[in-house]
């Protein structure tokens, strides 16, 4: 990995529960991808031996079941071949960095969940391509856990509509 540390902009969006994190604007928005469809023509044409990534982020974003994201970050873990105990030990490189960026437990007053389903994938998609600006797969991992930390310990910040997908019975 060329760049260990965390990209900075300089330029902050702030959330209503005081979370701060970099901009957005211009990066696009994962989280809005139709990921069942671009998991598909990426596991058929791009890179066969790819993980169900993809298809797990989108299985939760449609039921929210939290397993979809455990199983989601533990195919990362072995993708990036890296068992879980090291995969925790980097992403507390990228807890220690953002702590210097923003402040200890930032993340803590609440960032929405599109936010952190968003930066995971567009992570996961830089690391798949190859990019070394920054650490993306410590980033991947970051945003899973935030997820799941959000969903357990503020689920009023489920952002995500998930009502295209609910059929009728």
């Amino acid at each position: 990995m060329s760049n260990s540390s965390i990209k900075d902009s300089g330029n902050r969006r702030k959330f209503e529960t005081g979370a701060v994190r970099d901009i957005t604007e211009g990066k696009g928005r994962c989280d809005l991808l139709p990921l069942d469809i671009v998991k598909d023509i990426l596991f058929s044409y791009v890179d066969p031996n790819s993980s169900e990534f993809l298809k797990c982020i989108y299985d939760f974003i449609v039921d929210r079941d939290c397993v979809h994201l455990h199983v989601a970050l533990l195919q990362f873990c072995a993708e990036r071949d890296w068992d879980f105990f090291t995969a925790i030990l980097q992403v507390s490189i990228h807890y220690e960095q953002g702590a210097l960026k923003y402040g200890e437990r930032n993340w803590e007053h609440g960032i929405p969940l599109h936010s952190y389903i968003d930066s995971g994938v567009r992570h996961y998609l830089k690391w798949k391509r190859g990019d070394d600006d920054e650490p993306h797969d410590r980033a991947v991992i970051w945003n899973l856990l935030g997820a799941l930390w959000t969903l357990s310990h503020k689920p009023e910040l489920d952002d995500i509509d998930n009502s295209v997908f609910i059929k009728e019975k």
